[in-house]
């Protein structure tokens, strides 16, 4: 992208893996950072020496260089930093959850499309090889009618001080179940509990059902002995287990089911039949999916096109997140996911 600079806003956990890989693309003339941390700006300077380094935010706002702005901050400052760079002509890549709010997103989504300025959300898992190779199985029939999904994302922390576990860790798991399932979930329940810090929601089981039959299950938490990445899809013909902690054989199609067949030597009755065939796992690519996504990003702004992962895109996730949110402190009635 000759002739146009970038910034990267925000130089915490993952500001630096996205200066990374921008710097590894090389794609802009120059490259600006900032953070209100000394300590995280000098460090990544050692990592970079070309890179400016500036502790305001308007000089980057001002800078009319700078065409495309990479947010890496806290999610409650999505908001403004975004609205901000977009009134002042810059495309943005935000990363999740794109906004704390419905109204905020929509909002951000507005301004873009009256700008005609690309607005792109972080929803890294969407641009993994993994889930790529999920869809294409969905996709293909090969899973056949999908019954259910069951994800879980547990660990032993980290606990964020600022948003719930369903804010910080839910939003991947809506992401990657939006990307597979084109459907919205029309009802949603959640019960969650505030076990270590009263009022920060470290657990969180979240149900799900859609019009067309599918039920899903998400379980976060930041208090689990064992780190688990893992989706169980069961569908009609075949089942599907994606497990991202393994190094290889990430995905695992299973030959199993169960069919109801008539028993011809009974009045009408009908018997259950288990099927368990061939197990297998399809070759992935090793690419990492960071730089997929910037890739994408950048791809989109040159030639004007729609990102895959859009401000639509990220809406639909902060719409199921605030969705769980009411139903967790309605103690876990469920609620109706508006469409929008």
């Amino acid at each position: 992208m000759s002739g146009s600079s970038a910034a990267v806003i925000g130089l915490g956990y993952w500001g630096p893996n996205v200066l990374r890989n921008i710097m590894e693309i090389d794609k802009f003339d120059d490259v600006y950072v900032h953070d209100i941390n000394d300590n995280n700006l000098t460090r990544n300077r050692i990592k970079y020496p070309r890179i400016s380094l500036t502790e305001k935010y308007d000089e980057i706002l001002d800078n009319d260089n700078i065409n495309c702005v990479f947010i890496c901050t806290p999610p409650v400052t999505h908001y403004g930093l975004a609205k901000e760079a977009l009134l002042k002509g810059k495309n943005v890549l935000i990363e999740k959850p794109m906004t704390v709010s419905v109204k905020e997103a929509e909002d951000l989504i507005r301004i873009s499309e009256e700008k005609s300025l690309i607005l792109m959300v972080g929803h890294t898992f969407e641009y993994s090889p993994p889930v790529e190779k999920i869809k294409e199985i969905i996709d293909g029939g090969i899973l056949g009618d999908i019954y259910f999904v069951s994800m879980s994302r547990i660990n032993l922390g980290i606990h964020r001080k600022d948003v719930s576990v369903i804010w910080d860790l839910a939003t991947h798991d809506f992401s990657i179940l939006f990307r597979l399932i084109d459907e919205m979930p029309r009802k949603i329940s959640a019960v969650t509990n505030s076990f270590v810090k009263k009022d920060l929601k470290d657990v969180a089981f979240i149900n799900m059902k859609y019009d067309s039959g599918i039920i899903a299950n998400i379980n976060v938490s930041w208090l689990s002995p064992k780190k688990v990445r893992e989706t169980i899809i069961v569908g009609s013909k075949k089942m599907l287990i994606y497990d991202d902690t393994m190094s290889d054989e990430k995905i695992k199609v299973y030959d199993k089911g169960v069919e109801l067949l008539k028993d011809p030597d009974s009045f009408g009755e009908y018997q259950l039949t288990y099927r368990t065939g061939d197990i297998y796992s399809p070759v992935l690519k090793s690419t990492e999916p960071l730089r997929i996504e910037i890739e994408h990003f950048l791809e989109c702004v040159s030639n004007g096109t729609k990102p895959r992962t859009d401000g639509y895109c990220g809406l639909k996730v902060v719409r199921a997140i605030e969705a769980a949110e009411r139903s967790s402190d309605k103690n876990g009635e469920v609620v109706e996911i508006n469409a929008g």
